[in-house]
């Protein structure tokens, strides 16, 4: 009675070990079960009695080559005691291991594993052992005897989870949900589908990036090429300046200095926005009598000024006022696609505060970006009021000593103005734009250092003699490197905006 209990638990545990071979390892193909043979079929063991087929001749160690069924007079081979071992508990060296064989010493990795020897009465009939049989023989029973004392149970039995699915969506054997009780890694039933809620933006932000647009200009747009290191800066450049701000900005350039080159960096700095954004710009001569920008733009479709559109001011105001209606008082530039209002030509009234609270309320309403040329008096009202409407400070230099000394005393000024000058300061950006000989290279050498560590970034303007001819100044008749660098400031200015914006207060 002891020899056929100890024979059930080696069998069972043969059986363990084979089946984790089974689903760890690809299956020969022949090892396939027969699709004709129905689901209730037991798998049965064979006997010496029965005769072997040619393939169990030639690989007498495998069991899958005996029979498929059993014949119903014959006892079960557990009810006997002195029945012979199956065949699977042959040792493979009567008839020699198959090449798919692997070497006996690894029952002695996967015994171990098991928690729990399953009955020798649980092999009956009715539980069919993994659906299979081994792989290789067993080893003599003896042998198996003594590695299962060798190796006990490291730790108490725990309760099997409900029946997990193997390999075909076939359930576990509970011998085999010992070694998998959340079931074979890899090789679960598939879920079924969950209903799953995604935002549109998460949508938009999964789809792929789009192509990169061929270069536009030179060698590489004939050969349909990707654009080189400088077109793809100034793309970078022309996206950065046409970003979309949430509310309208203003943008000051100021520099107590005549002569300094406010004017034409505030022209530059407009067309180089208004190409960018395609339009929604503004160039406002906030001097507080008789400005140059008349004279530094093309008179295309008005002559009226800042004074006209004082006097007009109540029907501007107006709910129903357009577009149309603020611009027949500015000047259209083609070239950089943005508008003009100039400053009072005659001694009629200068412009104070409340005037540039109204012109800058209005103009606001109806552009996205406004560029403000200021004049020479810190003093003056309207000048001050544009330092407090400023959401960026852009400082006109030149490299001589009296444009930059003029440059420092307002700063200086600036700092004491409270802290929200200062946080203009530490985003302002210093253009430096020199004309035919103005360029004082001690000077540079000794206050660069200084505006750098000021400002935000200080931009070189090359010189350029339609700049320097003090005639109309066309955004389109500028040297190529005085339109990127003009568009480079856009673009660094913009970068200010957008950290104002997003900076709490």
């Amino acid at each position: 009675m002891t020899d056929s209990h100890n024979s059930g638990q080696h069998k069972d545990r043969e059986a363990a070990a084979a089946e984790v071979r089974r689903m760890w390892q690809p299956t020969p193909s022949w090892s396939q079960p027969d699709p004709s043979q129905t689901a209730d079929a037991e798998p049965v063991e064979e006997t010496e009695e029965q005769q072997p087929d040619a393939l169990s001749q030639e690989f007498p160690g495998d069991a899958w080559s005996g029979p498929a069924t059993k014949p119903v007079d014959q006892p079960a081979p557990w009810t006997q005691p002195s029945t012979p071992a199956p065949s699977w508990t042959q040792p493979a060296a009567e008839s020699g291991a198959a090449s798919w064989s692997q070497p006996e010493e690894q029952d002695d990795e996967v015994e171990p594993a098991a928690t729990e020897e399953a009955p020798a009465h649980e092999a009956g009939p009715s539980s069919p052992v993994f659906g299979g049989s081994s792989f290789h023989g067993s080893g003599q029973e003896q042998g198996a005897q003594s590695q299962a004392a060798q190796f006990p149970p490291a730790q108490p039995p725990q309760p099997a989870p409900g029946p997990q699915q193997g390999q075909g969506g076939q359930p576990l054997s509970p011998a085999a949900q010992h070694f998998f009780p959340q079931g074979v890694p890899g090789q679960q039933a598939q879920q079924p589908p969950q209903n799953l809620s995604y935002r549109a933006d998460e949508l938009i932000q999964a789809l792929p990036l789009p192509r990169e647009a061929p270069a536009e200009r030179g060698v590489r747009s004939m050969l349909k090429l990707r654009p080189g290191t400088t077109e793809r800066s100034e793309r970078i450049a022309r996206a950065t300046a046409a970003t979309a701000f949430r509310r309208p900005v203003t943008i000051v350039v100021a520099n107590p200095k005549g002569g300094s080159g406010k004017t034409p960096t505030t022209l530059m700095l407009a067309g180089a926005l208004g190409q960018a954004r395609g339009g929604g710009v503004v160039a406002w001569d906030n001097n507080e009598l008789r400005g140059n920008m008349h004279l530094r733009t093309h008179d295309t479709n008005s002559r009226s000024t800042v004074t006209d559109m004082l006097l007009a001011m109540p029907m501007l105001t107006q709910p129903d006022a357009r577009l149309g209606d603020v611009a027949a008082y500015l000047r259209h530039q083609v070239a950089g696609q943005y508008d003009v209002l100039t400053s009072a030509t005659t001694t009629y009234a200068q412009i104070e505060a409340k005037d540039f609270d109204q012109i800058h309320r209005l103009l606001s309403r109806f552009y996205k970006v406004l560029v403000i040329d200021t004049g020479n008096n810190e003093g003056s009202s309207n000048w001050r009021e544009a330092m407090k409407a400023a959401d960026a400070l852009v400082i006109p230099i030149k490299w001589k000593s009296l444009s930059c000394a003029a440059a420092v005393q307002m700063l200086e000024e600036l700092d004491n103005q409270g802290p929200e000058a200062q946080r203009l300061i530490r985003r302002a950006i210093i253009a430096v734009s020199n004309g035919p000989g103005d360029v004082n290279k001690e000077v540079e050498k000794q206050l660069r250092p200084y505006f750098e560590s000021r400002a935000a970034a200080v931009i070189d303007i090359p010189t350029d003699m339609h700049v320097a001819a003090e005639g109309p100044l066309d955004h389109n008749a500028l040297q190529p490197a005085t339109r990127r660098a003009a568009l480079e400031l856009a673009a660094r200015v913009s970068e200010q905006i957008t950290t104002a914006l997003n900076t709490p207060r």
